[in-house]
């Protein structure tokens, strides 16, 4: 097999790409340039048969059912459980970012932290995922499949935690950046967490969903940054995910009102350019469709009778205020 090696003088945007494809070169290699490229995907990780697994942890088939949107005290419970894992291996995981580190090595860390913890790690075979964490690099908007890829300096990464233990899950996720990163970056990082933040501060009972997309797509408005629609946050609980959707942008349709007992995520991913996405032919990765940097952050939420508590919050939590912004 030969490999081909990019030329150290480009061709002009109108002449034939260097690759010899016999397409332009601005249709060719050039509309990848800079753009992350899929490393190679280690075999998926086992875990031992004692820790007790979802349904779909064997057959990767997610079989639905009507779960109560409305939790138990007992089942939040166990869900305040979940979501302090999920915290605590989101902390430890952000600890090892560093340019050198590959997306692979992320994800062993990830899912040895969550066997250690008798947990499973939400995301192995979910719909056939072959990974315990998803890893999303710069443009990667979420999905993205931890790999040998290393983390270079100043790329950013977000790294999203599920983990099942107690017959429930807890999801978090946060966007680190590696090493030294650029001051727009470093912004948009800030911004996408006080996005999340106005989501969270939206939840009130007898309210309509539609007022958390509003929170998050008024602010990140503010700061001339696009919001992504295609992917949402979700209701959790015994399932990973139920049918509530949560919009990050206001659509008056998100109209379910909230109600004390109701678990949630919150998870708005924020552009740099685009909202708009592509996808990657593994079906999986979601990437910006203009190549601009996007960030994330997530947190599992539960209605109260006067706002909302935050399950994966409280001590500990990941901030881009501090471990983040560098």
């Amino acid at each position: 097999m030969t490999t081909l090696t990019q030329p150290s003088v480009l061709p002009a945007a109108n002449d034939a790409c260097w690759c010899g494809s016999g397409r332009k070169y601005k249709r060719c290699h050039k509309s990848s340039e800079g753009r992350v490229q899929a490393g190679i995907v280690s075999p998926r990780r086992e875990v031992p048969s004692t820790i007790a697994r979802p349904p779909y942890a064997d057959s990767g088939e997610v079989v639905r059912w009507n779960e109560s949107a409305i939790k138990s005290p007992e089942i939040i419970e166990r869900m305040r459980h979940a979501g302090a894992m999920a915290r605590e291996v989101l902390r430890l995981a952000g600890q090892a970012v560093k340019p050198g580190v590959t997306t692979d090595e992320i994800d062993k860390l990830v899912h040895e932290l969550c066997i250690e913890r008798d947990a499973y790690p939400s995301p192995l075979n979910y719909m056939g995922y072959p990974k315990s964490v998803c890893t999303s690099v710069n443009e990667v908007i979420c999905h993205g499949i931890p790999d040998s890829r290393k983390l270079a300096e100043g790329d950013i990464v977000n790294i999203d935690v599920t983990c099942f233990v107690g017959g429930v899950h807890g999801d978090t996720n946060a966007t680190f950046g590696v090493g030294q990163i650029d001051t727009e970056s470093r912004e948009l990082i800030r911004v996408t967490e006080e996005c999340t933040w106005r989501g969270i501060e939206a939840v009130q009972p007898g309210r309509p969903l539609s007022d958390i997309g509003r929170a998050i797509e008024d602010h990140a408005k503010l700061h001339k940054l696009g919001v992504v629609r295609a992917f949402v946050g979700h209701g959790i609980g015994e399932q990973f995910h139920t049918d509530i959707q949560v919009l990050h942008y206001f659509d008056s349709r998100n109209s379910v009102v909230m109600r004390p007992g109701m678990t949630f995520t919150i998870e708005p991913m924020i552009t740099l350019g685009t909202w708009q996405h592509k996808m990657w032919d593994d079906d999986w990765t979601a990437v910006t469709a203009d190549g601009k940097r996007t960030a994330q952050f997530e947190h599992t939420v539960l209605v109260t009778e006067t706002g909302a508590e935050v399950l994966t919050g409280g001590a500990g939590a990941v901030s881009g205020f501090s471990p983040l912004a560098k």
